[in-house]
């Protein structure tokens, strides 16, 4: 865990200063597009070269340079330099440092890291989940008509844009509200600590949820795939809450998939 942070706080300070530089861009031609793509690299940077020194034989599972096999095949780790790139480009604060530890196939460690607000979300497999030392546990709503579920989107080309509208009219026409916020880590995150109630997404990679997956597990609350699978990160898929609300919201993406 001493790893993990470390290398998350490092990374952050190179973010939080490139994001600094972000709104200067927004009004040229051009756009920021470029600097963000560094930025991101060089983040993964960052994280790639404090994980392996600290863990040289552990496997790594990259956004930007893919994987890297390590001589030790039961640690995988599994690393999102920046969550949020679109929030990043459009210089909008919200969005995050990710690193999920896999150990012969099970997630057993998470750190997620919001460097613009300070927040600093970890887990440990039996060990609880927290935010800043503050011990985390997921809402206790029981009734989806005053729940906050969460979802995302995917990207232009890639998913099923039709499938996932008529999700979210099946999630609307029940629940007290919904968010699209840009993040699957933060969005994991924050059912972990109650500010969501529920949150699904599909076609996703691993190292978009890994460490959200702990997250929610150590505060209480369940995580399957969208599809209601055990293991979500086969599946590339997930959807969370606590016990009621996650089987509520099972059910209402079931009943959309035979319709």
């Amino acid at each position: 865990m001493t790893v993990m942070v470390d290398a998350v706080r490092k990374a952050a300070r190179g973010l939080r200063r490139d994001f600094g530089e972000v709104e200067n861009l927004q009004v040229s031609r051009k756009g920021p597009g470029d600097f963000v793509s560094a930025a991101d690299r060089k983040a993964e940077e960052t994280l790639r070269d404090a994980l392996m020194k600290a863990r040289p034989g552990y496997s790594l599972v990259l956004e930007e340079n893919g994987v890297i096999e390590g001589t030790d095949k039961s640690h995988t780790w599994h690393v999102d330099p920046l969550d949020g790139t679109s929030n990043f480009l459009h210089g909008v604060p919200h969005f995050a440092i990710s690193v999920g530890l896999e150990r012969e196939g099970q997630i057993v460690a998470g750190v997620i890291f919001d460097p613009i607000k300070d927040e600093l979300f970890v887990a440990e497999r039996g060990k609880g989940a927290y935010l800043n030392n503050r011990r985390l546990r997921v809402s206790g709503r029981q009734d989806m008509a005053d729940a906050l579920v969460g979802y995302g989107t995917p990207y232009l080309g890639r998913g099923s844009h039709p499938r996932l509208l008529r999700e979210i009219g099946a999630v609307m026409a029940v629940a007290g509200g919904t968010r699209r916020m840009g993040s699957a880590a933060l969005d994991l995150a924050y059912v972990a600590c109650g500010r969501l109630d529920g949150y699904w997404e599909r076609d996703l990679q691993t190292y978009d949820f890994a460490a959200g997956v702990i997250l929610v597990r150590e505060a209480g609350g369940y995580v399957t795939s969208a599809d209601g699978a055990a293991e979500p990160l086969a599946a590339r898929s997930v959807a969370s809450g606590n016990e009621v609300l996650h089987r509520e919201l099972l059910a209402l993406l079931k009943k959309v998939q035979a319709a």
